[in-house]
């Protein structure tokens, strides 16, 4: 079994009084009112998500290889310390924490760009009690019942390598939540150095239906803030028509917003 997990990071929890919260994106007359469509961010576009999430062949093997999601514990926990009730799932994936969130009869939002991803959720115990959303943050309105809790999960707050695609999405979390609500996400610790172990050489693993896959994953650079790098996926050996390459760049943002 290949190992993805990336250690070396922080979760932060952000009061939504937070003034410094995507400051200048999102009016004060917009979140009182609710109406996320007046706000000029709603439906922009942000970037492609990776191959690995949107590729209906790899997001069908993404929770094979990410099979331990012990991380979420902390989430859980938290949902219970604050209280929430109504949560926003953003880059929900494959909906590991939505579907966690609804078993326990909590109102549920799952917002991601992959539609593969969506796909392999929306095939889970209890995945009908989440509102799944295709589409980055600007796609989502929840009208007028704010949230009180918006979480990113894992990698989540570290794909966003162009500065304005962050700030957006704070802005649209800010709109989302009520006055008195949280955001909550992971991100890197740059001084732990943790990309000096993400090298996966090729290894050899057998897949649930015994069909047998190579993976890989090689650091390309380190131009700090941003660590790029590139994953391989081979299925019986077909490149071609099976095997699927990711290059991905994750910034080791500060714990700062």
């Amino acid at each position: 079994m290949i190992e993805h997990r990336i250690e070396g990071a922080q979760r932060e929890s952000i009061p939504v009084t937070d003034p410094s919260l995507a400051a200048g994106y999102c009016s004060a007359s917009n979140r009182n009112s609710g109406d996320c469509t007046a706000c000029p961010a709603y439906g922009a576009s942000m970037r492609e998500p990776d191959a690995v999430f949107a590729d209906p062949r790899l997001a069908v093997l993404y929770d094979f290889f990410d099979d331990d999601r012990s991380d979420l514990t902390a989430y859980l926990a938290l949902v219970d310390e604050l209280g929430a009730r109504r949560i926003v799932d953003l880059g929900c994936g494959t909906g590991s924490l939505a579907v966690l969130l609804a078993a326990r009869g909590l109102d549920v939002i799952g917002v991601d760009p992959a539609r593969a991803s969506l796909d392999v959720a929306g095939r889970k115990p209890y995945a009908d009690r989440v509102r799944w959303v295709h589409g980055d943050a600007t796609v989502l309105d929840v009208g007028d019942k704010p949230v009180d809790l918006v979480v990113m999960t894992g990698n989540v707050a570290q794909v966003f390598a162009d500065g304005e695609d962050w700030h957006t999405t704070l802005a649209c979390a800010r709109r989302w939540l009520r006055r008195d609500g949280w955001l909550v996400f992971e991100t890197r610790r740059p001084e732990s150095r943790a990309w000096e172990s993400w090298d996966v050489q090729p290894t050899e693993v057998t897949l649930p239906d015994g069909r047998q896959a190579t993976v890989s994953r090689t650091v390309t650079s380190v131009d700090l803030p941003l660590v790029s790098f590139k994953s391989v996926t081979r299925v019986d050996g077909r490149t071609s028509s099976r095997g699927r390459r990711s290059d991905s760049a994750l910034p080791q943002r500060s714990p700062r917003i």
